[in-house]
């Protein structure tokens, strides 16, 4: 009994890890695109600690990743129901992965994955509506104006970190003699929460999808259904529930 216990409560500790990482992402992700479009002209940026390599530049992206946009509002409204449907799934394998006792590795990259794309459509779903276009002067929370529909919201990027900015020797082939900068990506908190979920995926390859067969400390005593879902058993002995 002891161990149904400890297994349930181990459980319980994964669900509430990755939820307390999707609220406290989406929470800084939502505050930060709120100050900025609240406080900052369009294409303004501050230095961070005075240093010119680190910025906030308020811009805004009207498609996917790097500004690229396809196929004008139609484009724009099947690319924000794609990732609607993508959130779906990607909640659906999370609820899996804690349910079926997947290593906490694994659960928190899929948890920085989730609240990175749920903060990026809360801005493509909503702000057109609840913001006025701040083209010529600051945004409004709440206009009486909105700048657009549902669905039809730009997201708002402001981290900027162009580390190096020059010439590129002429010897590199394609890029070679042109002007380059780097790290010329401008994003949000929510950006980096995906990529930190996939770089940590990348790392630890191995033990985020390791067989929790093989994790004794975690799950000492148990059994695994027809679904492949984690079932304790109720003694040492390996007797069933």
């Amino acid at each position: 009994m002891r161990n149904i216990r400890y297994i349930r409560k181990l459980k319980r500790k994964e669900l509430k890890k990755a939820v307390i990482i999707i609220l406290v992402v989406v929470l800084i992700d939502q505050i930060s695109k709120i100050y900025v479009k609240t406080h900052f002209h369009l294409g303004e940026s501050v230095l961070i600690f005075g240093w010119e390599k680190a910025q906030i530049l308020f811009t805004q992206n009207r498609g996917m990743a790097w500004g690229a946009e396809f196929g004008g509002r139609t484009g724009k409204f099947l690319l924000t129901l794609f990732r609607i449907i993508a959130i779906f799934a990607i909640g659906y394998w999370l609820r899996n992965i804690i349910k079926t006792g997947k290593p906490g590795i694994l659960i928190v990259s899929v948890s920085l994955i989730f609240a990175g794309a749920l903060g990026n459509i809360i801005d493509s779903v909503f702000y057109g509506v609840i913001f006025d276009d701040p083209q010529h002067g600051i945004a409004t929370l709440f206009s009486g104006n909105p700048y657009d529909t549902f669905f039809h919201g730009k997201v708002v990027d402001m981290f900027y970190f162009p580390l190096w900015e020059g010439i590129l020797p002429g010897w590199i082939p394609i890029y070679g003699g042109r002007h380059f900068t780097f790290f010329n990506a401008i994003f949000n908190v929510a950006d980096a929460a995906i990529t930190i979920g996939v770089l940590l995926l990348l790392l630890f390859n191995k033990r985020a999808f390791s067989d929790p067969r093989d994790q004794e400390e975690e799950f000492v005593y148990g059994y695994f259904d027809e679904k492949g879902y984690h079932m304790p058993f109720d003694n040492k002995e390996g007797e069933k529930e």
